[in-house]
């Protein structure tokens, strides 16, 4: 009797214990009840416990372990009406809730602490920016178009080569080394040859992440730095859009659902977006003054198209079917001609099974891009990539830790012409397969944040993998001050083939490592073709007050390996690839002040990118030393209708190599019976300085400024005019230095421009 009651003591504790310790978990989504996209960094508190978070870039939100029970959600986020929503958790089940904000005012309740705060508390982020839809419409818009790659250069840290031909240099990579996402996808030249405008349309971009250093083990290919950019799904619930106009350039933005969200949870809708430059034709009449031709005026063209189709389920499951194509030229018979073209899709989806923790998103699609180039001396130069890919990865999510894990193969193929100074040419196919896997796990405790990764690469036509570890930490020093630090080994399996004796350069191609052999800087065989590099950074945030943000950080990049074109190639047997090595090393400083109607932000860069190929040691053309940026925002008018801009930008000169002398070019189209002694060639060879980038062109600045009022119809219609000046003071920056007849060509003068926005 007494064995039986022990035994019956022991079930019914055990049996309480096991369904005290019963546990399930609740995710969801925070969408706009209005229009269906998701809501960023909103805070996410189960009321009662210590269960907080935030959502991520798609509105997702995640508790585990949970006991089981019957809670109130508590959500908030600036803009928004506080939202209560009673949730009951079951034991060993997955409980999934959306949750519709309806747009109201601003009181945040007790919940007095920002997303973005808690969010940089809880990640790394090192070197990381992220940028919203409304940071980039904060910018003075140059023809009242805002656009991101505006906005990306007064982020610290990155360089711009100014107003046409622009390319973006992020701490010491050229654009080769930074790998630029749309959707997942590759765009290997994302901005048009007049430098204000990207490919990408401002009005569907729902996030950027720029990480200018020290990323983690889910990205890999590229070994300087990341911009991936996502675009929104359209509207779920009305059909709207936009149609603007100005001095450079027409658009239209569609979107709408084609199966509207409702009871039932499923949703099907679609956007599309296309834009035209037209200043090829109106400079002509308004910027007369800013041409050196009448008949040229302005001659850039471009066209971007996009579109999107998006099903997302009940379950919060999603699927998007996307394809772009986006169209360049530039022809000015003083400088060059330049024509190139990306295009591409694909399909993303992002699966959230009922039954599991795991989450899994993966992608199939593929990018091309083609170049072509005429300069003023008639030696053309031509290049093609495509990339096609598969990716899958895994998410396991808990509340002080996450597990992320996944594998990636591409297929790219290149092909590239070049005619070097010796008139030899220079031609390459090639094929290869990229196949990558990575895993990548973070902790988070009170005061730390640890976050080691690890990828391995493989490059089938190098048969060569590539091991890179990688880590980030943050030290919570305390609640208004933390230190972070990123670390990790790069690799890439792609050069370019730009020429940087240009004092600004024109042509960005691209080409797979090469197959042939080539030395390295002591002449032996090099045991590795891959470019590679380590980097290690380190910073310190500071809050300061409500209101405003320091940020301070260090870096330090050890390119120890670049593949490059050997230009210097004289003879046919010579190599046509040659390697450097270099570093890149500086400091970043960046505040932010902002309240409801004031925005602030300043930066200052310093920065040095060297390379050494085995002769000397010389800076890179977009070695900029200096670099200033300020930028602020104010809000006017009781509707908070009126938004005054104000951007500076002021830089160090970059390097280039000096011109010595000049000589007559004999191309002895004879051969030997050329008559070398009496003819007279018309071409003029240029005899350059023995030190490499040992001039330096002046500082560049530029102040622009815009007003922007909106005239409000109705709840969904209103006008947007916009007024802009860029160049405001009319500086004389550098463009284009024509050595053959010693005439200089600047950037833009003064451009004024009026524009008006219908948004429906």
């Amino acid at each position: 009797m007494r064995l039986s009651r022990l035994l019956y003591f022991f079930i019914a504790f055990f049996s309480l214990q096991f369904a005290y310790a019963q546990t399930g978990s609740i995710r969801g989504h925070i969408y706009d009840d209005a229009s269906g996209e998701p809501v960023i960094f909103a805070n996410i508190f189960i009321v009662g416990t210590n269960f907080g978070t935030n959502s991520d870039d798609n509105g997702f939100y995640t508790f585990s372990d949970v006991p089981v029970g019957v809670y109130n959600i508590e959500v908030s986020y600036l803009g928004y009406d506080n939202f209560t929503q009673e949730v009951e958790v079951k034991p060993f089940k997955i409980n999934y809730y959306q949750i519709d904000l309806k747009s109201g005012g601003i009181n945040l309740g007790v919940i007095d602490i920002s997303a973005e705060r808690e969010q940089a508390r809880a990640e790394v982020s090192i070197s990381k920016l992220q940028v919203t839809q409304k940071q980039i419409k904060a910018l003075p818009s140059t023809g009242g178009d805002a656009d991101i790659i505006q906005y990306l250069q007064v982020l610290p840290g990155i360089i711009s080569t100014g107003d046409q031909g622009g390319q973006l240099y992020i701490r010491g990579g050229s654009p080769v080394q930074n790998k630029i996402l749309l959707d997942g996808l590759t765009i290997y030249n994302p901005f048009h040859s007049i430098g204000f405008y990207s490919t990408f349309e401002t009005e569907i971009i729902r996030s950027v992440d720029v990480l200018t250093g020290g990323f983690n083990a889910e990205h890999g290919g590229r070994i300087s730095a990341v911009v991936d950019i996502n675009t929104k799904e359209g509207n779920r619930k009305h059909l709207g859009g936009q149609a603007s106009i100005s001095p450079f350039m027409v658009k239209a933005v569609l979107d709408g659902p084609l199966i509207k969200q409702g009871d039932s949870g499923n949703s099907l809708s679609f956007v599309l977006t296309s834009k035209r430059s037209i200043i090829d034709h109106t400079s002509k009449t308004l910027y007369g003054y800013a041409v050196d031709n009448d008949s040229i005026g302005l001659p850039f063209q471009f066209q971007d198209s996009y579109g999107k189709l998006s099903y997302i389920t009940a379950n919060g499951s999603k699927f998007n079917f996307f394809g772009f194509n986006f169209s360049d030229k530039f022809d000015n018979p003083l400088v060059s001609k330049i024509n190139w073209g990306n295009k591409g899709g694909g399909l993303t989806f992002n699966l959230l099974p009922t039954a599991s923790e795991l989450t899994m998103n993966g992608i199939v699609g593929l990018s091309t891009y083609d170049i072509a180039i005429i300069e003023t001396d008639n030696t053309p130069r031509r290049s093609s990539i495509r990339e096609a890919q598969i990716g899958l990865d895994f998410n396991y999510i808990t509340n002080e830790s996450a597990f992320k894990y996944g594998v990636e193969v591409k297929s790219v193929s290149t092909e590239f012409e070049f005619t070097n100074p010796f008139g030899l040419q220079l031609s390459e196919d090639q094929n290869t397969t990229e196949i990558s896997g990575f895993l990548k796990f973070r902790r988070s405790w009170d005061k730390l944040v640890i976050e080691p990764g690890f990828r391995l690469q493989y490059y089938a036509s190098q048969s060569d993998f590539s091991p890179e570890p990688r880590l980030g930490l943050k030290w919570n020093i305390n609640d208004a001050t933390r230190f972070k630090m990123g670390a990790g080994i790069y690799s890439q399996n792609i050069i370019s083939t730009s020429n940087e004796r240009d004092v600004v350069n024109l042509f960005n191609g691209f080409l797979s490592s090469p197959e042939t052999q080539f030395k390295d800087l002591e002449g032996n065989a090099v045991d590795s073709k891959l470019q590679k590099s380590r980097q290690v950074v380190g910073g310190i945030e500071r809050d300061i007050g409500t209101n405003f943000q320091l940020n301070l950080e260090g870096y330090y990049k050890d390119f120890t390996q670049l593949v490059v074109i050997n230009r210097n190639k004289e003879f046919n047997d010579d190599a046509d690839f040659a390697t450097e090595i270099g570093d890149a090393y500086g400091l970043d400083i960046s505040g932010k002040y902002e309240n409801s109607r004031l925005y602030v932000w300043a930066t200052y860069s310093l920065g040095y990118v060297n390379r050494f190929d085995g002769e000397e040691t010389f800076p890179t053309v977009y070695d900029r030393r200096h670099n200033v940026n300020f930028l602020t925002t104010y809000t006017l008018g009781e509707k908070k209708d009126l938004l005054l801009s104000f951007r500076w930008n002021m830089g160090s000169g970059f390097p280039f190599t000096q011109t010595q002398g000049f000589y007559n070019s004999q191309t002895f189209q004879e051969g030997v019976g050329t008559e070398y002694e009496t003819a007279n060639p018309d071409q003029v060879g240029i005899i350059y300085s023995d030190e490499r980038n040992g001039g330096r062109l002046p500082y560049y600045h530029r102040l622009d400024l815009s007003a922007q009022k909106t005239i409000t119809f109705t709840d969904r219609i209103n006008l947007e005019i916009t007024a802009s000046v860029t160049n405001a003071y009319d500086r004389n920056n550098i463009f284009f230095f024509d050595r053959i007849q010693f005439e200089r060509v600047d950037q833009l003068p003064i451009i004024p421009s009026l524009s008006g926005r219908l948004n429906f």
